[in-house]
Order: C-alpha cells, then structure tokens, then sequence
C-alpha cells in the first residue's frame, strides 16, 4: 500500500458520498481509504455499505471529536504516505498523483496543494492573508493555520515518531497546533496546483459552532512554549502571537461583559510570560 487516505465523518451523510468518490476515482490508484465514522447518528453507516471497493475501509467509534477519529485513521494506516480528507471537501481527479510525484521529486516530507474555496457551491477568491507558502514556515503560521488538512500529505515515518497526532483536548483549533509543531522541525512543500475543493459556509462547520476560536490558539501556543527545546528566536514569537491573541479574546470578553473570563486570560498570559522569563533566566545561568 502506498498511500492511506483518511476521512473523519459525523453526520455528514449529505457530503460523504463525494468526499469518497473523489478518492476512489483517483487516476492513482495503489491507496486504502480509511473512513473514520466518529458517532454518526444518520445515514453514513449505510451509505458506505453500498460501495464495493476492497480498499474501503470503515471504523465506526463512539463520538469523540474530529482529533480522535484523525487519530484512529492516522493509527490504522498502512502507507508508506498518509494524506487527509475532511468529510465534506472532496479532491480533483489527478490530486493524489501531482502530489506523490512532486514528493518523489523535492524530498519534502510533507507538503499541501493549493485549492478551491466555494460557498454555497460558487466559487470565491481567497484573501491575500490566506495565500499558501512553501519552505519553513513556522512563523507565518503563527499568525493563523497556514495548512489546510484536506490538502497535506506526509511521510507515515513522521506519524511513527510518535509526535504528529492531533490533541484531543483541544475542541477547536487543533490543526493550528499540530501544523505549529510540524512546522517547527520540517519545511512544507506547495504543490502549484488547486486540486483540492474546499467547501465552506454551512453553520455545521466546527468553525462556525465554535465561538471565541483564538482562546485554543491561545492554549495551543501556550503549548508549544511548554516544549524544552523550543529555540530562542521562536520563543519570542510564539510570546508575541500568545499576546496578540490574548488580546483579541481579552477584548471581546469585555465587550460581551464577560470580566471574570478576561481576568482569567490576563492571568494565564501572566503566568506564562513570567515562567518564560525564568526558563530564560534559569537557561543562560
């Protein structure tokens, strides 16, 4: 097997259908497609029952989150690549392809490829902010996810290090922090193509039902300054982003009159600066 495919599903019976074909239909072919059914209470079960394709593999588990199911497919994978898919994106025909070749050919470790936005089934145009970039790009990325899920490939190797799962306490923002903690040791490849449709806009998204998004931006870089090893130039700007967020939530805590939550924020981002200090400190010692 040289490529496992992953997508986790809850309730997405309206969308699993075309995330599946779009994989099966790959002009590459040597792949298993891992569908991880994270609880689904509709249709999905069902649904892909009717496929009759021996590289079809369904998990069905108890509902634990999006980082659970990423987790299980990501333990059950037997490629020498793993590669992601989100129940309700779906990819173009020759993506698999374009993007194994252009590993072969760089030696990047993991790498993305471009994509479509659409709402509502229409197209629109990213923001400039959004624009995907090659090579190290781990302070861009502090700023916000500069990888999307449904367009990254990686090597299985870095998944059997045992440090690139997603972490499960967090329910929102969990690819930021993982992408912060790749990014930090690889450089990613880009491959220049759109080959990934990403469908946005519904009030299903985790986007959407999640409020106060950067307070696990907020956790997720209080994380990555938890490591060690964390280089000095890196630490400062990880501090630099942690206070940048901190302050947009802090705000808006008090514009909904939520004190008691932005005095907590304050404190945590308190504690964490005064703890770098003394790691720095205690460091140079």
């Amino acid at each position: 097997m040289y490529v496992s495919i992953i997508i986790p599903t809850f309730n997405r019976a309206g969308f699993i259908c075309r995330a599946v074909d779009s994989v099966l239909k790959q002009s590459f072919e040597d792949l298993e497609l891992i569908v991880v059914d994270d609880g689904s209470r509709d249709d999905t079960r069902r649904i892909i029952s009717r496929y009759n394709d021996k590289r079809l593999v369904y998990i069905y588990q108890e509902n634990r989150g999006v980082s659970a199911a990423r987790n299980t497919g990501l333990a059950a994978a037997k490629g020498r690549y793993v590669a992601l898919l989100d129940s309700d994106d779906f990819w173009l025909i020759h993506k698999l392809r374009h993007q194994l070749l252009f590993m072969s050919r760089t030696g990047f470790k993991i790498s993305q490829t471009l994509e479509i936005w659409t709402r509502g089934g229409k197209r629109f145009n990213q923001g400039l902010k959004h624009q995907k970039s090659a090579g190290w790009i781990f302070e861009k990325s502090l700023r916000m996810c500069m990888i999307s899920p449904s367009c990254v490939m990686m090597e299985k190797d870095l998944i059997r290090q045992g440090k690139y799962y997603f972490d499960e306490k967090l329910p929102a923002c969990e690819d930021y922090e993982l992408w912060l903690r790749v990014t930090l040791e690889h450089p990613v490849g880009l491959v220049p193509l759109a080959l990934t449709v990403k469908q946005g806009g519904r009030s299903d998204q985790l986007s959407r039902k999640i409020t106060g998004l950067d307070l696990w931006r907020i956790y997720a870089l209080k994380k990555i300054l938890e490591q060690k090893k964390l280089p000095e130039d890196k630490r400062a700007g990880v501090l630099t982003a942690l206070r940048e967020k901190a302050g947009v939530y802090i705000s808006g805590c008090l514009k909904r009159g939520k004190e008691e939550e932005a005095l907590r924020i304050k404190e945590l981002v308190f504690q964490v600066s005064a703890q770098q200090t003394a790691d720095q400190i205690h460091d140079k010692a």
